[in-house]
C-alpha cells in the first residue's frame, strides 16, 4: 500500500482520478485549475494569470507571457477522492505537452469560452482526446462576459466536433444580468456564490424553474435511450431520482457517448464546485479506465518477426500494488540540480533505492527518490503504487516514452514495451552558435538537456560550420526554449532568424538493388539486397505538425538505436522521416540481421537525395536478394541494404518522383468588421487560400490556409492593420508542395 510522507495509507484505486485540464489558449484553463486548488484547500489563495501569481504556471517564461508552456502536475483531495491533475498548455506550439500527458491520464476536463465556444486549438485537442480514448467533462467558462451563451457554446461541441454534449448545469444571473451562481439540472437545485467563491445551496428561482426542468427532461430522455432502468421511469411517468441520473450519465460518459457540461466563471470561483463534483462523479478511476495503451515488442527479443508476433500477445500486469512493477515515462523536467522523470505507475510499486530495467537502454537505473508533484514543488514519498502519477529522481538516461520494468532472477516483470509516444515533426528552425569558444561545450550539454526534456525540440550540430540548428514547433516554441539557455544555464548564444523546415516527399514507387562483397575483420562477407519504396499516404500529420509513426521494427535494439530521447544533440541529419520498414517472405536477410538492417535503412531514409532535406513518409520493403551462409556478416548486410535504398531513391529522382514540401498553417482571425477588408487583402498577399468568413455582432471570423513561411511576424502586422483590435490563431495544417518555379528563389540548387 502506498504511504504519504505522513505515513497515512493511500485510498483505494476506485477513489483516485488522473485528470487533465485542456483548452484553447486564454479559455481559462489555468484559472480553473487555480480555483480547484483553493476550493479543495490545497492552496490558500487563487493566483491570477494576468498578475503572474499562479501556482501551476511556475516557470518565469509562463508568468511573463501569461500562458502555460509546460504541463504541470498537482495532487489534491476532494471529499473521499484523491485527484492527480495535469494542467496542460493551450498554445499550439506546445501541443506535444498535451500529447504526452494524455498517455497517462484517464479523464479530461475540456474548458470552453462561453462566447467563442469551440475554437481552433480546441479542435486539435479534441482529436487528441479521441485518439487517446479519454472520457471528457466540459466546463463552459466566462459565463459572466457580455455576449456569453453557455448553451450555444456547449452546442458547438456537437456542430464543430461531432460530440454529444449534455448540459447538466445552467448559469444563474440576477435581474441586471450579473452572474450570481449556477443551477444544478440533475438535482434541480440552485447554488449562489459569494464574492469570495463560497457557494450556498438554495431552491430553484421561480423564474428559471421551468427552464431547468426542461433541461432535466432532455437529460432524462437522452440517457433513457441507452439505459433500461431510466427507461422504466420514463415509461411509467415517474420522476427519475438524481442518483439514477448520475449513475446512468457516468456509464455513458465512461463509454464516451456523452460529454457532461457544467458552467461558470472560474475567475470569480463560480461553478468550480460543480466542476469538481462532475470530475469525481463522471470521470473514471484507474480501474475503470479503458484507454488503449498499445504495445511495441518483446523487451528482450532479438528477432524482428518474433518480437512483432509476441507484441500481439502482451498484456500488462493488473493495476495492483502487489503486481510486478511496470511504469511509463511521459515527461522529463530538467532542473538546475537534477532531472525529474515523470512516471505513471501502471502496476506494482516504485520505491527509493529500487532498480528498474529500461528495455530501450538495455540496462538498469536506480530510483533515488519518489516524489509527489505540486507544480515545481515536490514531496518525498515512501513509495508509489499502481495507478499513481509521480516523479522519480536518479534516472539519468530514461526519456519520454520509455517503459520501466523490473528484471531479476525470475525474468522481466513485463516482457515488452509500451508503444512509443507519437512525436511531432518540427516546422521551424534557426541556427545557434556559442558566443565564444569557451561556451561550446557548455552549449552542447545544455542543448542536450533541453532535447531530452522536450522531444519536439531538436538540435543538430553541423560538424563543418560548428553551428547547431535548432528545430521546433513554432517561433514561440524556439524563443521560449532557447531563452532558457540564458536563464537556466547562464549562456548567451547567437541565433539566426527563424525559417521553415522543408522536406522531400516521395511521389512514386521505385526499386533498387545493392550488392556488397568485402572482407570485414579478416572474414569474407557477401550480401545482395533488393528493396522497394513507396509513398506512405499523404504527407503531413492529422493535427498539422506531422506525426512520426513508430516503425515496424521496434525491438529493444532497434528502439535504442532509433530513439533520441536521452541523447545529446545529434551530429547526423535530423531524423524526421516517418519510415516503415518491412521484410517480405522472400527477403534474403537473415532474421538475426534484420534489426540492424532496419535501423540502417531508417537512418539512410531520413535524408532525401535531391537537396539533402528530411525525407518524409515512405514505406520500405526488403523483398529479395541472396547471401551465403559462410559469408554472413552483419556489416555487409547493412551496407548492401543501404546501397539498395540509394539505388531506389536514385531511380525515383530520375523520373521526378521527389517533391519539396513546406509546412502550412490554418489561420483564424477575429477582426472588427471595419478592418476585415484589410485583413483579407493581407491574407491574399501572403498566398493564403481563403475559406469561410463568419459574421457576428460587429466582428468577422476569417478562415484561411497558407504557407507558414508567409506568416512569420504576422501578429505584429495584424495589430497594425486593426489598431490592435484583431486577434489571430495559427494552427499547423500539414505540409504542402512548393511550386517548382519557386525553388530557385528559395535558395535550392538543382541537381
Amino acid at each position: 500500500m502506498e504511504r504519504r510522507s505522513d505515513g497515512a495509507p493511500a485510498l483505494d484505486l476506485l477513489r483516485l482520478r488522473n485528470v487533465g485540464v485542456f483548452a484553447h489558449i486564454d479559455a481559462g484553463k489555468t484559472t480553473l485549475t487555480e480555483r480547484f486548488l483553493v476550493t479543495t484547500g490545497r492552496e490558500r489563495r487563487a493566483g491570477r494569470v494576468d498578475d503572474g501569481t499562479t501556482v501551476m504556471d511556475w516557470m518565469p517564461e509562463e508568468r511573463e507571457r501569461g500562458i502555460t508552456i509546460t504541463a504541470a502536475a498537482t495532487r489534491f483531495r476532494w471529499g473521499e477522492t484523491e485527484v492527480n491533475l495535469i494542467d496542460t498548455p493551450g498554445h499550439v506550439d506546445f501541443t506535444f505537452e498535451v500529447e504526452r500527458s494524455l498517455r497517462v491520464l484517464d479523464g479530461a476536463v475540456l474548458v470552453l469560452d462561453a462566447v467563442a465556444g469551440v475554437q481552433a486549438q480546441t479542435e486539435t485537442i479534441w482529436r487528441q482526446l479521441v485518439r487517446a480514448g479519454v472520457p471528457v467533462v466540459a466546463f463552459v467558462n466566462k459565463c459572466d462576459r457580455p455576449g456569453a451563451d453557455a448553451l450555444a457554446a456547449a452546442a458547438t461541441l456537437r456542430t464543430r466536433l461531432g460530440a454529444a454534449p449534455l448540459p447538466i448545469a445552467y448559469p444563474w444571473s440576477d435581474e441586471e444580468g450579473r452572474l450570481i451562481g449556477v443551477l444544478d439540472v440533475i438535482a434541480a437545485r440552485a447554488w449562489r456564490y459569494d464574492t469570495d467563491g463560497t457557494a450556498h445551496e438554495e431552491d430553484l428561482p421561480p423564474a428559471l424553474r421551468d427552464e431547468v426542468l426542461v433541461l432535466r427532461a432532455e437529460v432524462v430522455d437522452a440517457l433513457a435511450a441507452r439505459d433500461e432502468r431510466l427507461l422504466e421511469f420514463v415509461g411509467t411517468g415517474r420522476e427519475a431520482p438524481a442518483s439514477e441520473l448520475v449513475r446512468a450519465l457516468r456509464e455513458a460518459t465512461l463509454a464516451r457517448e456523452f460529454v457532461p457540461v457544467v458552467v461558470g466563471a472560474a475567475l470569480r470561483g463560480i461553478g468550480v464546485l460543480q466542476a469538481l463534483e462532475a470530475l469525481v462523479a463522471y470521470l473514471p478511476s484507474p480501474r475503470e479506465a479503458t484507454r488503449p495503451m498499445g504495445f511495441a515488442a518483446a523487451a528482450d527479443e532479438a528477432a524482428i518477426g518474433s518480437a512483432v508476433e509476441s507484441a500481439a500477445r502482451l498484456e500488462l500486469p493488473p493495476q495492483e500494488p502487489d503486481a510486478p512493477f511496470v511504469g511509463l515515462v511521459f515527461k522529463v523536467q530538467a532542473t538546475r540540480h537534477r532531472d525529474l522523470v515523470f512516471v505513471r505507475v501502471l502496476a506494482g510499486r516504485a520505491a527509493p533505492g529500487m532498480r528498474v530495467w529500461n528495455p530501450r537502454l538495455g540496462g538498469h537505473e536506480r530510483i533515488a527518490e519518489v516524489l509527489r508533484l505540486h507544480a515545481n514543488v515536490t514531496e518525498s514519498l515512501n513509495e508509489a503504487c499502481a495507478g499513481d502519477i509521480v516523479a522519480l529522481s536518479g534516472l539519468t538516461r530514461s526519456g519520454t516514452g520509455d517503459t520501466l520494468v523490473v528484471r531479476d532472477e525470475h525474468g522481466l516483470s513485463f516482457a515488452g514495451t509500451l508503444a512509443p509516444l507519437t512525436s511531432l515533426e518540427p516546422v521551424v528552425s534557426l541556427t545557434v552558435e556559442p558566443a565564444d569558444g569557451d561556451e561550446r561545450e557548455r552549449l552542447g550539454l545544455a542543448l542536450g538537456r533541453l532535447v531530452r526534456e522536450d522531444p519536439s525540440f531538436r538540435a543538430v550540430e553541423d560538424p563543418v560550420s560548428g553551428q547547431w540548428v535548432a528545430h521546433g514547433m513554432g517561433e514561440l516554441h524556439l524563443e521560449v526554449t532557447l531563452g532558457r539557455l540564458a536563464r537556466e544555464f547562464g549562456l548567451a548564444p547567437r541565433t539566426g532568424r527563424p525559417r521553415v523546415t522543408y522536406r522531400e516527399v516521395l511521389t512514386t514507387r521505385a526499386a533498387g538493388r545493392g550488392t556488397v562483397e568485402r572482407a570485414v575483420h579478416g572474414r569474407e562477407g557477401f550480401a545482395e539486397v533488393e528493396v522497394r519504396i513507396a509513398p506512405a499516404g499523404a504527407a503531413g500529420g492529422g493535427d498539422g505538425a506531422g506525426a512520426t509513426s513508430a516503425p515496424a521494427f521496434t525491438t529493444a535494439a532497434a528502439a535504442a538505436a532509433a530513439s533520441a530521447a536521452a541523447a545529446p544533440p545529434a551530429r547526423a541529419p535530423l531524423p524526421m522521416a516517418s519510415v516503415v520498414v518491412t521484410f517480405s517472405a522472400d527477403a534474403a536477410v537473415p532474421v538475426a540481421r534484420r534489426a540492424a538492417v532496419a535501423v540502417a535503412l531508417a537512418s539512410e531514409a531520413s535524408v532525401g537525395p535531391r537537396f539533402g532535406l528530411p525525407l518524409a513518409a515512405i514505406e520500405l520493403e526488403v523483398f529479395g536478394g541472396h547471401g551465403r551462409r559462410e559469408a554472413d556478416v552483419e556489416a555487409v548486410w547493412v551496407q548492401a541494404a543501404v546501397a539498395a535504398l540509394r539505388d531506389a531513391l536514385r531511380h525515383a529522382l530520375q523520373v521526378g518522383g521527389l517533391d519539396v514540401h513546406e509546412p502550412h498553417v490554418r489561420v483564424v482571425v477575429d477582426t472588427p468588421e471595419a478592418f476585415s477588408s484589410s485583413v483579407i487583402g493581407d491574407l491574399q498577399a501572403r498566398h493564403a487560400v481563403l475559406g469561410e468568413v463568419e459574421s457576428g455582432p460587429g466582428v468577422r471570423t476569417v478562415h484561411a490556409r497558407g504557407p507558414l513561411a508567409e506568416f512569420f511576424g504576422y501578429t505584429t502586422v495584424l495589430r497594425s492593420l486593426s489598431q490592435g483590435r484583431a486577434v489571430s490563431m495559427l494552427v499547423p495544417a500539414g505540409f504542402g508542395p512548393v511550386p517548382e518555379h519557386e525553388l530557385a528563389a528559395r535558395g535550392f540548387g538543382w541537381l
